[in-house]
């Protein structure tokens, strides 16, 4: 079969195969993760991307090569999570850039398209490593120059450029030492494959499902009680909290973007235009929301609109507030009594997002969804705010006390999106917002949000866990400027040594341990540090392994799986251990990892 040339109708088929391939492989590629760790998540990240470009491409009928491209990109952009996310987007970012001039692909087209993409994919990277997507995304994007000039049948040329890739892949545990020891290839690597592994077999006609999965996941910031539970509505000057977004279809330029917000000040408060080629994203407080759309309307047609009546809604948050109150109460009083060896029927709580069974175990909110402060409903304009990403309920409280002004509910299990970044900026009224990603795989998406919000001052500090965001907080110096305190927080975060302790998902060997599925393991910033069968000496030996003679404080965060009552020993133990040793116990609330460790 010889194809010489595909246009968008055709593009669209591949795109949206290759997306239901990767959803069908997802947890495959979950298992691929380098560290048996409950949180895998790299095929969940690329997934959710994808599927996020995938719905937007779905909804165009009869879509042409613009329409197409403004779709993927957009939607990939907003909907990144986790850094295999932000790099796939950036990849289809490049890709649908060069595809976007013609009005049908050829092989010279494609090659193009494949180098473009892979040089936006590196320019988002700080530091690239071998043995990645990235590779694999580079060895595809050279074989496809080298076969153009060979070919110009797109079979051949997907073809033999998939089986490269393939081989490229199979290679990287020799450019990955740490992939070797996992007995894994690069789960990206194998992520980036599926995908154009499901668009070569809809080139090749193969019966393949098209149909896009609603999004049961998202949950936009503004539903999840962002605003203030004890704001009067006497205080609420403008009642309609509205957002959209537009797809520009005449030239929107600086002088434009400058008017439209002038505008939109002249009608309300609380404005964000966030312009990104072909797309603007309006946050708009307002008591009349038609004048705001209509005035939107005359730079192009208009997606994802939403408006609020915050007067309305005020009354419900201050009963949830309460209702929150009393479950906290409750929870309190439960775990007192359990500590006391009485025995409590376990209460169910009816919350907006879901009910939560309460009895020895706290209620968490769900990790999926944001939740955040008052300071969007503040017509005074902040200094200095800070966004930071946590999980669980005791980790979120301590946040708030050190003066978080939004909170992003996710973290291991549920990387947040660019776009839920992007929400949480939208809600704070600042001109420097610091945030904090707390997770190595959230800073990516943090960066890009940082590099698509122009009217705000974003400060991503690199946080890698929740200790460090703890730590960076407390560096925070207040009247000095937003760039000396960025380094005043990094100091900090040198000053700490964390850890976590987990469960084995599978078996494996790693760093000369021999792991089985199961096993407790205590992990630092950098590897497995011990392997037991019991949670409290496990955490034990972690903190042993993380202090040093300059260590003068231990912080241990107990979640969901811990107990206080095992947080007691694993302190007394470190105590004797090292008697000039503080140790300091807190609740977390963490899922999935039973302990959280600080060593300052």
């Amino acid at each position: 079969m010889v194809i010489k040339t595909i246009d968008a109708v055709a593009i669209q088929r591949c795109f949206l195969a290759g997306a239901n391939a990767l959803d069908a492989k997802k947890e495959m590629i979950n298992d691929l993760n380098v560290f048996p760790v409950p949180d895998g998540d790299t095929g969940t990240n690329m997934t959710m991307t994808i599927m996020s470009a995938a719905r937007e491409a779905a909804a165009i009928e009869q879509p042409d090569m613009k329409q197409l491209c403004k779709a993927i990109s957009g939607g990939s952009l907003r909907g990144a999570r986790g850094n295999s996310g932000v790099i796939l987007s950036q990849l289809l970012r490049g890709f649908t850039k060069e595809i976007v001039q013609v009005e049908e692909v050829d092989v010279a087209v494609m090659a193009a398209a494949f180098e473009r993409a892979v040089e936006s994919a590196y320019k988002a990277v700080m530091k690239p490593k071998e043995g990645t997507i990235l590779t694999v995304a580079r060895a595809g994007s050279e074989k496809a120059m080298e076969q153009a000039e060979r070919t110009d049948n797109l079979l051949e040329l997907m073809n033999t450029v998939i089986l490269h890739m393939r081989d490229v892949l199979d290679q990287t545990p020799e450019m990955l030492p740490v992939l070797k020891q996992a007995g894994v290839v690069d789960s990206g690597g194998e992520g980036l494959l599926t995908i154009m592994e499901g668009a070569y077999d809809a080139i090749l006609g193969k019966e393949i499902r098209y149909e896009i999965e609603p999004d049961k996941t998202r949950v936009a910031v503004g539903d999840l009680e962002q605003r203030a539970d004890a704001v009067a509505e006497a205080d609420i000057k403008y009642g309609y909290c509205t957002e959209f977004i537009i797809m520009v279809e005449k030239e929107f330029s600086h002088e434009e973007e400058k008017k439209f917000k002038s505008y939109l000040e002249s009608i309300g408060d609380s404005i964000v235009c966030v312009a990104d080629e072909e797309i603007v994203k309006i946050h708009v407080h307002t008591n009349d929301p038609g004048l705001a759309i209509q005035k939107a309307l005359t730079y192009g047609s208009l997606t994802s609109m939403k408006i609020d009546n915050m007067r309305e809604e005020h009354n419900e948050r201050v009963i949830r507030a309460a209702d929150r109150r009393e479950a906290a109460r409750q929870d309190e009083e439960e775990r007192e009594a359990e500590r006391r060896g009485a025995v409590l029927e376990p209460i169910r709580y009816e919350t907006a997002d879901r009910t939560a069974e309460t009895g020895t175990t706290s209620m968490v909110a769900d990790p999926t969804k944001n939740v955040g402060s008052s300071s969007e409903n503040k017509a005074e304009k902040k200094k200095n705010a800070f966004i930071s990403v946590s999980v669980g309920e005791g980790l979120s409280q301590i946040f708030t006390d050190l003066g978080t002004d939004v909170i992003i509910e996710g973290g291991q299990t549920m990387n947040p999106s660019t776009q839920d970044i992007l929400q949480a900026i939208d809600r704070i009224n600042a001109e420097n917002i610091f945030v904090l990603p707390n997770n190595s795989n959230i800073i990516l998406a943090a960066e890009q949000a940082a590099e698509l919000t122009e009217d705000k001052n974003i400060i991503v500090v690199p946080t890698k866990n929740i200790p460090q965001g703890i730590a960076a907080l407390l560096g925070y110096v207040e009247d000095v400027p937003p760039e000396e305190n960025r380094e005043a927080m990094a100091e900090a975060i040198k000053a700490v040594r964390s850890g976590q302790v987990t469960y084995a998902v599978r078996d494996t060997a790693l760093d000369g341990k021999q792991i089985k599925a199961g096993d407790i393991m205590g992990l630092s910033d950098k590897t497995i540090e011990t392997v037991g069968t019991d949670i409290v000496d496990t955490t034990i030996d972690l903190i042993r392994k993380l202090i040093d003679d300059d260590s003068e404080l231990v912080t241990i965060y107990y979640g969901e799986e811990g107990t206080e009552e095992d947080a007691q020993k694993i302190a007394v133990a470190i105590e004797e251990y090292d008697t000039e040793l503080e140790v300091d116990i807190q609740y977390g609330g963490q899922p999935i990892y039973y302990y959280f460790v600080s060593v300052e």
